[in-house]
């Protein structure tokens, strides 16, 4: 885990109040809009961390995925729910790869068509 640690800063509380001492005004900027955004409305809160959990899986945030993992399971999802998120995630992702293969393929023809 000591390599996990070096890879990924391990944050204290002590060095975010740090960092948002150097931009308070930003910091709570980001702090209203986002518990706006999770707060319920159409989507209930479980619903919504779900999707945090997909798209820190998505887009690779150790740090999302630390935060919102027990979130969702605090707003009531389950360990088999957060889990088939992330399957979600995982197909989604490499859903797109495949997809971008169009590109490589349209690429590939105009420059066979020189």
């Amino acid at each position: 885990m000591s390599d996990q640690n070096e890879l990924f800063a391990v944050t204290t509380r002590e060095e975010a109040r740090e960092r948002a001492e150097l931009a308070p005004k930003q910091i709570e900027a980001w702090r209203t809009f986002s518990r706006t955004v999770f707060k319920e409305g159409v989507l209930d809160e479980k619903t919504k961390q779900l999707i945090a959990v997909a798209v820190a899986h998505v887009t690779q945030c150790p740090y999302c995925i630390r935060a919102h993992s027990p979130q969702a399971l605090k707003a009531g999802a389950t360990e088999q729910e957060v889990m088939e998120a992330i399957w979600v995630a995982a197909e989604m992702r490499a859903g797109a790869a495949y997809a971008h293969s169009a590109i490589a393929f349209d690429a590939m023809k105009k420059y066979e068509n020189k």
